[in-house]
């Protein structure tokens, strides 16, 4: 969420990473909860309900995403996930998808990073 919040104080670092990891043709892959987590935030930091939809839209058709849904199965790891790390719900469900399909995990999240060990691998941008 940081690349998309320009006052966030991990804004810069968020997008040079995002940039240079699509620019050499790498994909982001997201849990469609992201799409959720972006809108409350932008709406709730900003007040701009009209900013946060549009993010939305864009986020949707950004190349270079996959977007993954919260199926039963997601749900279930992410239960599992939060159990084994002691994580909220929705930071659960990054971890789930990221051991899933055995693939980094890039947070800024304390608990996430401090929590999570392998086969998670969870790191800063």
């Amino acid at each position: 969420m940081s690349r998309f919040i320009p006052a966030d104080m991990n804004h810069a670092a968020s997008y040079a990473w995002l940039h240079q990891h699509l620019a050499v043709g790498n994909v982001v892959v997201a849990p469609t909860l992201l799409l959720v987590e972006v809108a409350g935030a932008v709406g709730r930091r900003t007040g701009n309900t009209a900013k946060a939809q549009q993010l939305v839209q864009r986020l949707r058709v950004l190349p270079g995403v996959r977007w993954i849904s919260l199926t039963s199965r997601l749900g279930d790891l992410a239960a599992a996930a939060a159990i084994a790390y002691r994580l909220r719900g929705a930071d659960a469900v990054y971890v789930a998808l990221a051991e899933r399909l055995q693939i980094p995990l890039i947070t800024w999240d304390h608990e996430q990073l401090t929590r999570t060990r392998p086969p998670v691998l969870a790191r800063t941008p």
